[in-house]
């Protein structure tokens, strides 16, 4: 990766939040590989082969008006991506039952512990959505059920439910550098019943799962949330999150159209985590 050039992004962003997540998403979407939150704002690196003059101009948010962004660009060569994840990423613990650390991160004494190179993925634990996934895991059954694991990011959420006895599982991320990052991590953490996958919801065809856990955003949720019905078993539990307290209405009407019952919020800083079941 040493030879490979990379152009930085450097937005001031205020108010920081949620202007900066959501930022990070539409940035995502548009090629950009990895983020680095800073106290102004973040950090955002694209491949110079993957970048144009035009790659902004579908980032909605910097047309808003309730935030004020400006940014500066720059071409940076030979990153140390390592050692900036490294700066970047704190452990957590999530309710004392669960860790989620990174490799160099001295071990806690928590029923779970689990070791995750974030890399450029999304998914430490350390955004609300995640966290609250981890929330939702950690007070439902998961033993012996089958178990799909929709936008994986790093496979973390895939991983803690193995660790409470779910199989088999699939972890499905679109991203190439997510795949290859989540089976590093079920590697690391010693899984033996996750089949990671790349691709989007087209790969789902004829699966079947007791337990959906779909962290992505609103847009693709509704995009794609037939499909996960579909895949939903008898009964089944589908836990929903990467989007916000206000939009949970258009979410739940959508899941009602599927037959889907509302059961559980949970909510941080305006981020939400809902259940629903078949």
């Amino acid at each position: 990766m040493s030879n490979i050039i990379y152009i930085g992004y450097e937005f001031k962003v205020t108010p920081l939040q949620p202007a900066v997540e959501i930022l990070i998403a539409e940035l995502g979407y548009a090629g950009f590989e990895s983020f680095v939150e800073t106290e102004q704002g973040v950090t955002a690196y694209i491949q110079k082969d993957e970048w144009h003059a035009d790659i902004l101009d579908d980032i909605q948010i910097l047309g808003s008006d309730e935030f004020e962004i400006n940014y500066e660009f720059s071409e940076i060569e030979q990153t140390n991506w390592n050692a900036e994840w490294e700066k970047n990423f704190n452990p957590i613990v999530v309710d004392d039952v669960c860790a989620v650390r990174a490799p160099f991160h001295d071990k806690f004494d928590t029923e779970y512990d689990i070791i995750i190179e974030p890399k450029m993925s999304f998914g430490t634990g350390h955004h609300e959505t995640t966290h609250m996934m981890i929330q939702h895991i950690l007070k439902n059954d998961f033993k012996g059920k089958s178990v799909l694991d929709m936008g994986c990011g790093t496979g973390v959420l895939a991983i803690l439910a193995e660790m409470k006895g779910a199989q088999p599982l699939d972890a499905v991320d679109y991203d190439n550098w997510c795949y290859l990052n989540s089976l590093e991590n079920v590697e690391r953490n010693n899984c033996e019943h996750i089949t990671v996958i790349e691709g989007d919801a087209s790969v789902l065809a004829g699966k079947k799962y007791d337990v959906i856990i779909a962290n992505i955003n609103r847009n693709i949720l509704l995009q794609d949330l037939k499909t996960y019905a579909s895949c939903l078993n008898e009964e089944g539990t589908i836990f929903l999150s990467g989007f916000y307290n206000d939009d949970i209405p258009i979410i739940q009407e959508a899941c009602e159209k599927q037959a889907l019952k509302f059961e559980e919020k949970l909510e941080r800083n305006n981020w939400v985590a809902l259940k629903f079941i078949n």
